[in-house]
C-alpha cells in the first residue's frame, strides 16, 4: 500500500524584520533563533570519548574547587572517612547505574526521558515536569555556586585590589558576563574544554601530590588527625556510624553523571552503528562514565585528605581563606603567589565553564521537553529571552544565598541525588520488567533514597528550592498547554491507498462530504443509522455522496503527532479512520490537507453534544475530546484566516 505524506506546520520562523522602532528591532533580535519543535535535526560535532569526558569534567571536575570545604564544613575530622563513603557509591552505586541509563538512552536524553517512557500518558508527563524542577535546580544552582566560588577565588587573591572585595557585587557580574556571551551566541568549544580541564588536573595532581608526600615526610600528622578524631568520636564504629549519617552532606562529589549520559550524542562511535543501538557510541560513554568516576574518586580521596590533615580548622571558617577553595589555600601557602594565582586562574577558568555548561544543559531541557507536550509558549523556542530568564533567577538565587557556597551546597545536592534517585529507580524498574538482575540496583536505589532523604532533612532549602521550580514550571505548563490547545497540533497527514481513493472520488463527483462519527460497533446498521440521522439534521440529498470518519484518541496527554488515516470499507459505506491525542485538531488537520489535495473546500457534518460545556471543555483539555465541532471550527478559524478558504462545518 502507498501512502502520501503532507508536512503541516505553523509558519515558518524566519528572522522578523526590523521596523524604525527600537522596540520592533530588540524583539526582532530577541526571537531572532526561534526554534520549530519539529526543525530537522543536525548531526552535532563528534569527537573520541576522553575529548567528549573534558565536556562533562568542566562540571564534575570543578567540584573540587569546594568540594573539600564543603566536606570540612560538614563532617570536620571525619571528612576522609566520609569521603571514602562517598567514593564508594561513586564507584557500586551511581557507576553501575548510568552505564545502564547509557545504555537505555543512547541519545543523550538521560534518566528523565527512561523513566518517561516506562510510565503511561498523563502520569509521565506529570512526573517528567517534577523532575524538570530538579533537573532546574541542578543546573541553576550548579551556575550560581560556580559563580560564587570564583568569586572567592578572585576576591582572595592576594593580587586582586581591595576594592574588589564584595562576594554578590562580583559573582552578579560573573553571571552577567555569563548572560551576556550566551545572548550574543555561545557554542560549546570542545578544544577549550580540553585544555582547562587537563590544565585544572594537572595543577591539582601537584597540589594534592604535594600534599601527600608532606604528610608522609611528618610522621606527626596522622597520630594527630587520629587523636583529633577519637576525641571527638571515641571509638572506631562510632566514627563509622557519624560518617554514614554525615555522608550525604557532601553528595556534590557525584554531580557528574548526569551531565556524562546528556554529551552522548558528541561521542563518537563506529561508522556502521544503527541509530536504534549505537553500541559504539554507548561503549563510549561507558568508558567516558568510568574514566571520570575513577579519576574524581582519586582526587576527592586525596584532596580531602591533605585539606583536612594540612589546613586549620579555623581556615574553613566563614570568612577563612580556606573557605570555598581549600586547594587553592594549599597552593598559595606553600607554592607562593605566582603558582597560587595560576592555580586560582585554572579554577576560575573551569568554574566559569561549569556555568556554562549548565546554562546550555537548561537551554537544552526546555525544547526537549516543554513543547513536545505543549507545555511552553511559542517565544520560549527561542534562546535568548529563555537566556534572559535564567540569568534572572540566577541573580535572585545568589541574592538570597548572599554568593555563599557552603549555603548552596544543600540544594545543589538535593538537585543531583533526586536525579541520580530518579535514575536509578528508571533503571530498577527496566530491570524488573525484563525478570534479570534487579534486585541489586534496588539495593542501590534504596541507597540513593535514603541519602536524598537524609541531605531533605538536614538541608531543606533545597527542596524549598526545587518546589518552587516545579511550581512554576506546572503552573506556566499548565497555562501554555491551556492557551495552545486549539492549534492544528498535527505536523503532518499520511493516507494509505484505500483513503486516497475515497478522498479522490467523492471530490471527482462534486465536494467532499464528511460525517463525523463517534466509533462504535463499526457495522453496516451503524453507519445507515448515521446517515439517516444526518441526511435529516442537515438537509443533505440522497445522491450526495459521503464519507464517515472516525477518530479515536491514543495518548490525550501528547500534544502533536503525524496523523495516519485508513480507508476501509463497511458494506456500501466507506470510512475513514484515524487516531490521535486530540480529536477536533485532528478533524481540522484532515479537512485542510483534503482541501490542499483536491483545491475544493470540504464540509464536516456533526450533531449537537448533550451537557455542560464547561465539563465538555475540561474533557477536551484532559482526555482530547468533547464538544467536537466548535473546537473544531475554532482550530480552522485559527489556522486559515480567509473565511472563503476555510473548510465548512455543520452542526445540526
Amino acid at each position: 500500500m502507498s501512502s502520501t505524506l503532507v508536512t503541516t506546520s505553523t509558519a515558518s520562523a524566519t528572522p522578523a524584520t526590523p521596523t524604525a522602532s527600537d522596540a520592533g528591532r530588540f524583539k526582532s533580535w530577541l526571537l531572532q533563533d526561534i526554534r520549530e519543535t519539529h526543525a530537522t535535526v543536525h548531526k552535532p560535532h563528534q569527537a573520541p570519548w576522553y575529548k567528549v569526558m573534558c565536556l562533562t569534567g568542566v562540571d564534575y571536575f570543578s567540584t573540587l574547587g569546594y568540594q573539600p570545604s564543603i566536606a570540612f564544613a560538614a563532617a570536620g575530622f571525619l571528612s576522609p572517612i566520609a569521603t571514602f563513603i562517598l567514593v564508594l557509591l561513586t564507584l557500586f552505586g551511581a557507576l553501575p547505574i548510568y552505564r545502564q541509563i547509557a545504555r537505555l538512552s543512547p541519545n543523550g536524553e538521560g534518566s528523565i526521558a527512561v523513566l518517561e517512557q516506562l510510565l503511561p500518558r498523563w502520569r509521565s508527563k506529570v512526573l517528567v515536569l517534577c523532575l524538570l524542577g530538579f533537573a532546574a535546580t541542578d543546573f541553576v544552582i550548579t551556575i550560581t555556586m560556580s559563580a560564587a566560588d570564583a568569586t572567592a577565588h578572585i576576591i582572595e587573591n592576594p593580587l586582586v585590589p581591595h576594592w574588589l572585595e564584595h562576594r554578590v557585587v562580583v559573582t552578579l557580574v560573573l553571571l552577567a558576563a555569563l548572560g551576556a556571551i550566551f545572548l550574543k551566541g555561545f557554542r560549546e568549544a570542545l578544544g577549550v574544554a580540553v585544555a582547562i580541564v587537563i590544565l585544572y588536573l594537572v595543577l591539582n595532581v601537584v597540589v594534592i601530590g604535594w600534599g601527600v608526600g608532606y604528610i608522609f615526610q611528618h610522621p606527626e600528622v596522622i597520630p594527630n588527625w587520629r587523636m583529633a578524631l577519637v576525641t571527638q568520636h571515641g571509638s572506631w564504629p562510632m566514627m563509622i556510624g557519624f560518617a554514614l549519617i554525615l555522608f550525604p552532606k557532601l553528595a556534590l562529589g557525584l554531580s557528574g553523571f548526569e551531565t556524562g549520559v546528556a554529551v552522548m550524542p558528541l561521542i563518537q562511535g563506529r561508522a556502521d552503528d544503527p541509530p536504534q543501538n549505537p553500541a559504539g557510541r554507548i561503549r563510549g560513554a561507558q568508558k567516558l562514565l568510568l574514566t571520570s568516576a575513577l579519576i574524581m574518586s582519586v582526587a576527592l580521596m586525596g584532596s580531602s585528605f591533605v585539606t583536612t590533615l594540612l589546613i586549620p580548622p579555623a581556615a574553613f571558617g566563614p570568612d577563612g581563606p580556606a573557605n570555598g577553595r581549600a586547594l587553592a589555600y594549599l597552593a598559595h601557602e606553600h607554592f607562593g603567589e605566582m603558582f597560587g594565582t595560576l592555580y586560582d586562574i585554572s579554577t576560575i577558568s573551569i568554574l566559569w565553564f561549569a556555568g556554562a555548561s549548565a546554562l546550555a544543559g537548561l537551554l537544552n531541557l526546555v525544547p526537549r521537553y516543554l513543547p513536545r507536550y505543549g507545555m511552553a509558549p511559542e517565544w520560549a523556542k527561542a534562546m535568548r529571552p529563555m537566556v534572559l530568564v535564567f540569568i534572572a533567577i540566577t541573580f535572585l538565587v545568589t541574592v538570597i544565598f548572599d554568593a555563599d557556597v557552603e549555603a548552596q551546597g544543600g540544594a545543589y545536592a538535593t538537585g543531583v541525588l533526586v536525579l541520580i534517585m530518579s535514575g536509578s529507580v528508571a533503571v530498577t524498574l527496566f530491570a524488573w520488567r525484563q525478570r534479570r538482575g534487579w534486585i541489586p540496583y534496588l539495593a542501590i536505589s534504596l541507597v540513593f533514597l535514603y541519602t536524598t532523604i537524609t541531605n531533605m532533612i538536614e538541608r531543606p532549602e533545597g527542596l524549598r528550592i526545587a518546589s518552587m521550580f516545579i511550581g512554576a514550571i506546572i503552573l506556566t505548563s499548565l497555562v501554555s498547554r491551556v492557551a495552545r490547545s486549539t492549534e492544528l497540533r498535527i505536523h503532518g497527514v499520511a493516507l494509505d491507498e484505500n483513503a486516497q481513493t475515497f478522498i479522490d472520488q467523492a471530490a471527482a463527483a462534486g465536494a467532499v462530504r464528511i460525517i463525523a462519527n463517534r466509533p462504535d460497533q463499526g457495522d453496516v446498521s451503524e453507519y445507515a443509522s448515521k446517515l439517516r440521522e444526518a441526511r435529516d439534521s442537515h438537509a443533505l440529498r440522497s445522491w450526495d455522496p459521503v464519507l464517515f470518519l472516525e477518530v479515536r484518541t491514543n495518548d490525550a496527554s501528547d500534544f502533536t503527532d503525524l496523523l495516519e488515516v485508513r480507508g476501509v470499507e463497511v458494506g456500501p459505506y466507506r470510512v475513514l479512520r484515524t487516531e490521535s491525542p486530540a480529536v477536533p485538531n485532528a478533524i481540522a488537520a484532515l479537512m485542510l490537507h483534503i482541501r490542499d489535495r483536491t483545491t475544493k473546500v470540504p464540509h464536516a457534518y456533526f450533531g449537537w453534544t448533550e451537557g455542560n460545556p464547561l465539563v465538555y471543555l475540561l474533557k477536551f483539555l484532559a482526555l482530547g475530546e468533547g464538544d467536537t465541532a466548535p473546537v473544531t471550527r475554532e482550530v480552522l478559524r485559527q489556522v486559515e484566516s480567509v473565511p472563503d478558504k476555510r473548510p465548512r462545518i455543520h452542526v445540526g
